[in-house]
């Protein structure tokens, strides 16, 4: 067995988690983690179709994205992971998708409002979109101006309470301590993004969720006399 077979195994079984959960189709996503002891990503190959995926195709990098195991290239979105693991120093796992209704958002350009308590049970602010990049971004180092445009989105955000961001004109990045937590951002970011569309079609004048009834879900399940769940 490698030094790398523990967290290859972790990085392909969440990542086989999206398709389970129905946020990807073909090859539209990667998920990543960080070994920060070890100083090393796992991260899935680029282009590489679900259903062929295999635990020893996930890449091994440094943390200045070179390959230091692994025979195929890392995903195309490497470098944003990169720049979120530097910069959001607390974070172990990243997931970007292809989810349709949290893309149809970052389509819009448009944050996703807290409209009732399934997002505030999450987090009492809205899910950020981040400003379109300009062209002197796109046209040099896309993949890591993506990343440093997210963490400019995060200039006044806690990325640990936050740990979610639609992308302008692309799609969501989801991030956690661990990659399955990370995943399960991912698959209840897209719930939320489906919800708030369902919500605008019935009600295209719907107001944000009154700021008592946030607080109530959030603080129950987060705050310190939080009482939700068995712990």
């Amino acid at each position: 067995m490698s030094n790398y077979d523990d967290i290859r195994q972790r990085v392909y079984n969440a990542n086989m988690e999206l398709p389970r959960q129905g946020v990807v189709i073909y090859n539209f996503g990667n998920v990543s983690a960080i070994d920060r002891k070890e100083r090393i990503v796992a991260i899935k190959p680029s282009g590489v179709m679900y259903d062929l995926l295999k635990a020893e195709d996930i890449v091994i990098l440094d943390l200045a994205g070179n390959i230091i195991a692994g025979d195929l290239k890392p995903s195309s979105d490497t470098k944003t992971h990169l720049v979120l693991y530097e910069k959001f120093p607390t974070i172990g796992g990243i997931v970007h998708t292809h989810s349709p209704y949290a893309v149809a958002w970052s389509q819009a350009a448009r944050p996703l409002p807290v409209y009732g308590t399934t997002h505030a049970d999450q987090t009492h602010l809205d899910i950020p979109c981040t400003a379109f990049m300009d062209d002197a971004m796109i046209q040099g180092d896309y993949e890591e101006e993506t990343g440093h445009q997210i963490v400019k989105t995060f200039a006044t955000l806690s990325y640990e309470e936050v740990q979610m961001v639609l992308v302008a004109g692309h799609g969501p990045f989801t991030w956690g301590q661990t990659p399955e937590k990370a995943v399960l951002n991912a698959v209840v970011l897209e719930a939320l993004a489906k919800m708030a569309f369902l919500t605008e079609q019935i009600n295209p004048n719907v107001d944000r969720l009154k700021e008592t009834l946030i607080q109530k879900h959030y603080q129950r399940k987060h705050g310190p006399n939080a009482y939700y769940g068995q712990g």
